[in-house]
């Protein structure tokens, strides 16, 4: 806890940073810290291991804290940093766990895709949360980048989002980082790319930041303000979204109640972007766009393909946004004595030879459509449905797949990559919906109980 300072006091710039980075340290979270070996993440390192040296127990502390650094592959001074930061941590006690690239990388998007690649996986294995050193300065040079890119209110909220990353630094300035770096008597290695004007950020920083102070003194507040209004229109999205979603999971959101057309599509784009957030799903202005037009002119049944995987569903007053489906005429091996995934579809084999040992087990009723026994000696596959398809069930001739959909009310629009199970190339059942005549395995023949389960609703 921060000591209590006489009234009227003002902290100074090293006081700030060390009052942040207590309060991150007060909490019993483990912390993965993204070190580069730059003076803003450097500052960082020294600031946490500078707090945990003061603290009892220290040595328990210390193990909640991971340092974590990264070789971009980008040439000597990338390993020369990656050097600088082991040495730096191990001399406060700080375990460091560095990473490289496993090919050579080529610009901004392409490092930073790695760099958080590894930071996330590491944050996961540790059950930690990535502390980054983002100071106000790179939060208002992405607010100036994502204006000039035409953001709407999420992007230009930028570093203010509401994100899981921790960033104890970004209510100082750079040179307020700087200051504390050379008070201490810190060293770092600075990345040669900050200097170049290939890359946008570095335009940004180097010219048209200084242009447009000299031109306007005020611009870097009304920036800074812009973000402040933005991260509250947001704020107030998401709450006005909230009592509309009916279900919402990783990757998936169902709506009610956004298809009203005399909304403003403005509205509407906002609210999708709230919504979509939800999911963990990123939307481009052309998908918000897109969505906006549909969730009020959309017919019901109907449906659009959306960037990254993802398509809309109209069904009467709900919209579901989701992954789509896998494509028409995919398939895989099913596996009888191992887990099989699907799309997403899991089968979960369970081997039983008896009545009283399936009810023991919990196995689904005969008559449930999501369980089947099929023979565990032959061919499986598990593939998506085709036009045409057909399956004999009951005896009776073979039957069109889609008629089996319609009778358990099945929607058109939620039929693409419904799976179907294929036994030595014959259709023997349709998960959920039913099973063929073929799927009942004669007495004596091996045979094993698989489950279905859909990974969505």
């Amino acid at each position: 806890m921060s000591p209590r300072l006489p009234r009227g006091h003002t902290l100074s710039a090293t006081e700030r940073i060390r009052s942040s980075v207590g309060s991150l340290l007060s909490g019993d979270d483990r912390l993965v810290l993204a070190v580069s070996g730059g003076v803003d993440s450097m500052v960082l390192l020294h600031a946490v291991g500078e707090w945990l040296a003061g603290s009892v127990p220290a040595a328990s502390l210390r193990e909640r804290v991971t340092v974590a650094t990264f070789d971009h592959g980008t040439g000597a001074h990338a390993t020369s940093a990656v050097a600088h930061v082991r040495r730096s941590a191990e001399a406060h006690g700080l375990a460091v766990v560095a990473g490289r690239a496993d090919a050579p990388l080529q610009g901004e998007a392409a490092w930073r895709d790695a760099r958080w690649r590894f930071l996330r996986r590491l944050a996961r294995e540790r059950g930690a949360t990535v502390v980054t050193a983002h100071t106000r300065d790179d939060h208002l040079e992405t607010i100036v980048m994502r204006t000039l890119r035409g953001s709407g209110a999420r992007g230009l909220s930028a570093l203010l989002a509401p994100s899981p990353v921790r960033r104890p630094l970004l209510e100082c300035s750079r040179s307020d980082v700087l200051g504390f770096a050379q008070e201490v008597g810190l060293t770092w290695v600075d990345d040669p790319s900050n200097g170049e004007r290939a890359y946008l950020r570095n335009r940004v920083r180097l010219d048209l930041l200084p242009a447009m102070r000299e031109a306007n003194p005020g611009f870097d507040e009304a920036m800074l303000a812009l973000a402040r209004r933005a991260t509250a229109l947001r704020t107030a999205c998401a709450a006005a979204v909230a009592p509309l979603v009916e279900e919402v999971g990783p990757g998936r959101v169902v709506a009610r109640g956004i298809t009203d057309a005399s909304w403003e599509p403005g509205a509407r784009a906002l609210l999708w972007q709230s919504l979509a957030e939800m999911g963990g799903i990123v939307l481009d202005w052309r998908g918000t766009t897109r969505l906006a037009r549909f969730s009020a002119d959309g017919r019901t049944g109907t449906r659009i393909p959306l960037s990254g995987g993802y398509e809309a569903v109209h069904r009467h007053n709900v919209i579901e946004l989701r992954r789509r489906p896998v494509r028409a005429g995919a398939s895989a091996a099913l596996d009888v004595a191992a887990e099989t995934v699907f799309g997403d579809w899991r089968f979960r084999p369970l081997a039983m030879t008896s009545l009283q040992e399936r009810d023991e087990r919990g196995v689904p009723d005969r008559h449930d459509a999501w369980s089947a026994w099929l023979p565990a000696d032959g061919s499986l596959e598990v593939r998506a449905w085709r036009a045409g398809d057909r399956m004999t069930s009951s005896g009776s001739q073979p039957r069109r797949v889609k008629r089996f959909f319609a009778d358990r009310r099945v929607a058109a629009a939620d039929r693409e990559g419904w799976p179907v199970i294929v036994a030595d190339g014959e259709i023997v059942w349709i998960p959920g919906v039913r099973r063929g005549l073929a799927a009942t395995v004669r007495s004596g023949r091996p045979r094993v109980c698989i489950i279905c389960e859909r990974l969505r609703s």
